[in-house]
């Protein structure tokens, strides 16, 4: 399996994950023509780019027909979380040799934390691609 890192660093890959999580609520996925149409981009190129995610299980597919519909498996960005947020948090990483925390505080923590900076990156990402900026 590609490095996960080497998986997202494609825009398009990123455009498209960043559409089929957009799209996650309704459970039934998105077709490929669907991405074709929302991205602007050749259906043999989506194809292409499907095909990696799927190798790195970051999407899963559903067959009806002739037609494909992918919805994001996001477990595997846990990696890429992981590695992130220290970088985005600023503080070291709590290890187990640090934590005094009870292990249920310290899993909420980690969670509450995780969250925090999720939307922080999110919510700098749309600031960034707003028009005048």
């Amino acid at each position: 399996m590609a490095d996960i890192f080497d998986v997202i660093a494609d825009g398009t890959r990123r455009d498209i994950l960043q559409l089929l999580r957009e799209r996650g609520g309704d459970g039934r996925g998105t077709s490929v023509s669907q991405i074709v149409a929302e991205l602007g981009v050749s259906q043999p190129t989506v194809s292409k780019h499907l095909k990696v995610l799927r190798e790195a299980d970051l999407v899963s597919v559903r067959e009806e027909g002739q037609h494909r519909y992918y919805s994001l498996s996001p477990e595997p960005l846990d990696a890429v979380d992981e590695w992130l947020v220290p970088f985005i948090m600023g503080d070291e990483p709590v290890t187990a040799a640090s934590a005094t925390l009870p292990d249920s505080a310290a899993a909420a923590a980690d969670l509450v934390g995780r969250a925090a900076a999720s939307t922080k990156h999110a919510i700098e990402s749309v600031f960034k691609r707003m028009p005048g900026r």
